[in-house]
């Protein structure tokens, strides 16, 4: 269970919405484990708070609304200029008391909230409301975006059960992407996002269980074809020792991770794999495995990270075969990779801002 899920449990928990199985789960779980426990009781706390806070900024639009109305209806009237400033502090002294009230009480509350979620907080309990935040963020702008531009259905069913699964990459500019084939095995549906939030729809070209390797196609008008792509595929792959990076998403955001290539061989011995010095869990999986000259020379896979604790990498030379079994069918004959890179002599800084739009989380109904 990942940072978001955690909190999105600890929320049904509090809310009352789990099954009774789920419930009595969770409540052995905070038995064995305190920072779960410490967390429920946290976010109850801040809960309650956002709830009291709520519930005044409510009182205070009553008594507006009890004051236009009282207007309206002429039971109060307004003073025509030029009226004086007293008469109307006299007039309203008890409404402008009890909005001053209101305004104290709030910014309280607020001050409370601030206080009890800043450096004295739990910081990741902070950094989960945060990602949660700008999760939700990302959501509104999206369906504001629907809703402004165009009147259509929107490009994910409300009502499905959204898996983010994984990472892809751009295999070529017409909107071809590479990911793993375990990302998307038992989905039908799937639409990639990108880093700066746009999402677009895609279907499922092949999947080469072999190699665990699917390849899958942007199909969706919003989508802007780059004119090139800042990266090359290298077929020989990378060397023992070899500095490598990778870009994907096992959070809401592309997050970036380095390290070095630690063997020629990945799980048990398997010479489609080799074995990297990397950080990454199961969202890093489709993500490229970049070398210093900004040349794909993997694409990482987290299949087997629990079991060993290590990453593997799926070879780049297996890209190659699966572009060879591709151009079987007639319909991809124009399909190209790019063996050279554009971005082989820019710092890393600058070639992570090339490669980043490349790069998208891919997400499954």
């Amino acid at each position: 269970m990942d940072d978001m899920q955690l909190l999105e449990a600890v929320e049904r928990y509090i809310q009352g919405e789990m099954s009774p199985a789920e419930q009595s789960s969770f409540e052995a779980l905070r038995k064995t484990n305190p920072e779960i426990d410490q967390l429920v009781v946290n976010h109850t706390i801040f809960l309650k708070q956002v709830n009291e806070l709520g519930e005044r900024r409510d009182f205070k639009s009553s008594l507006n609304e009890t004051h236009s109305r009282l207007m309206a209806s002429g039971e109060i009237r307004k003073e025509n200029p030029p009226a004086k400033v007293f008469t109307l502090l006299n007039k309203y002294r008890r409404v402008i008391a009890v909005a001053a009230s209101i305004a104290g009480l709030t910014a309280l509350a607020i001050s409370g909230i601030v206080n009890y979620v800043t450096p004295k907080a739990n910081n990741e309990y902070v950094e989960l409301l945060s990602r949660k935040v700008h999760k939700l963020e990302q959501k509104q702008n999206a369906l504001s975006s629907q809703i402004g531009d165009k009147a259509e259905p929107p490009k994910i069913p409300v009502d499905v059960n959204i898996q983010s699964g994984g990472t892809a990459f751009l295999l070529d500019i017409k909107g071809y992407l590479l990911t793993n084939a375990h990302v998307i095995n038992g989905y039908n549906n799937v639409v990639v996002q990108n880093s700066k939030g746009q999402v677009f729809k895609a279907r499922i070209v092949r999947v080469i269980e072999a190699t665990d390797l699917a390849v899958l196609k942007i199909e969706d008008e919003d989508y802007k074809a780059p004119n090139t792509l800042p990266y090359g595929f290298k077929k020989s792959g990378a060397d023992l020792g070899e500095q490598i990076f990778t870009l994907g998403y096992p959070r809401d955001e592309i997050v970036y991770g380095e390290g070095y290539m630690s063997a020629k061989t990945g799980f048990h011995g398997d010479t489609l794999a080799c074995q990297i010095a990397v950080a990454a869990n199961p969202g890093n999986s489709g993500g490229p495995v970049i070398n210093n000259n900004g040349e794909v020379v993997g694409i990482l896979s987290t299949r087997q990270v629990q079991a060993e604790g290590v990453v593997f990498a799926i070879k780049s030379k297996n890209i190659y075969n699966a572009l060879d079994e591709l151009k079987e069918d007639t319909s991809f004959q124009n399909l190209r990779i790019n063996s050279a890179s554009t971005v082989k002599n820019l710092n890393r800084v600058q070639q992570i801002k090339k490669i980043q739009d490349c790069v998208f989380m891919v997400k499954t109904y």
